[in-house]
């Protein structure tokens, strides 16, 4: 499904002419006019899209800039908060779109630092979850251990304490089968990069569009497959599209994306088979090939 059709940055010339007009520019009270400048030499074309577009490029590149600048043109919902100026708003004005269909609602921009945001929502909870799992045991020892059941009962104040003990004998619970039904043991048994992988499964949704900033990061091999496969199947089956930024080959192989390979000037359409950044993986691995014999 395609709702974006094509995207386009500010020319050189739109940037010249901003900073001859505009009165805020001529201030020397600033220390950066970001993004303005940004790609001043880099000539951006238009950018098309198909159901994935993929954003290639190496650090420092601005791939993760453009999906900035395009979120906040289409006004996109997100997480967390990015790099931005007192110049960033002027400069999205400056930029323009075509839709082929109206942006559906819950449509988003999903970058690498609202996944890290919400790994560290996770170590919170756990860190919740390991207090919480102390308070128990202290609770069970409490109520189970030599003495529990002599100052049980000192009023009617104690009935609910009492009710609480009564339950835990008369089902015979081990220590360890109570914490397991008082604690959120889905969310401790996961690792940074599965919390990682599953935030995207859970924020993605049927027919709508999503920018994606680098989502390998946290995500080990087998995950970035998980992830390509998981992109593949909702463009097939459930109405998105994608705009993604990556240097990941195992992102870069989507099925039928068109790549934009950001290094070059101006930015060309090329198979992912022949960007540096594949072709690094490849030649390492030739390199050693006897190794794996």
């Amino acid at each position: 499904m395609v709702y974006l059709m094509s995207f386009r940055m500010p020319t050189q010339d739109d940037e010249e002419n901003y900073m001859i007009k505009s009165k805020k520019a001529s201030r020397t009270c600033y220390t950066t006019k970001y993004p303005f400048g940004l790609f001043r030499h880099r000539e951006l074309p238009e950018f098309y899209f198909t159901d994935i577009t993929v954003f290639c490029g190496n650090n420092g590149s601005g791939k993760s800039s453009i999906l900035n600048v395009m979120g906040e043109k289409l006004r996109l919902e997100r997480t967390a908060p990015f790099n931005r100026s007192d110049f960033f708003e002027d400069y999205v004005d400056l930029c323009d779109y075509q839709l082929d269909k109206t942006i559906p609602k819950g449509s988003k921009i999903i970058t690498s630092d609202g996944v890290f945001e919400k790994v560290l929502d996770i170590r919170r909870i756990n860190d919740g979850i390991d207090v919480k799992r102390a308070d128990l045991i202290d609770e069970y020892i409490a109520a189970n251990g030599p003495g529990a059941a002599s100052n049980l009962l000192q009023g009617l104040d104690d009935y609910d304490r009492w009710k609480q003990v009564s339950d835990m004998r008369s089902r015979n619970r081990t220590q360890s089968r109570f914490l397991k039904e008082n604690l959120m043991r889905n969310i401790t048994e996961r690792s940074n990069g599965e919390s990682a992988l599953s935030y995207f499964v859970d924020s993605i949704q049927e027919n709508a569009l999503y920018l994606l900033d680098e989502p390998e990061n946290s995500l080990s091999p087998q995950n970035q497959l998980q992830l390509k496969y998981f992109i593949e199947d909702s463009v097939r089956n459930f109405g998105c599209q994608f705009v993604i930024s990556t240097h990941s080959p195992f992102l870069l192989s989507l099925g039928g994306a068109l790549i934009y390979n950001i290094d070059e000037t101006p930015p060309a359409e090329r198979k992912w088979t022949e960007l540096d950044c594949v072709r690094v993986y490849h030649d390492f691995f030739e390199e050693q090939r006897d190794k794996f014999i």
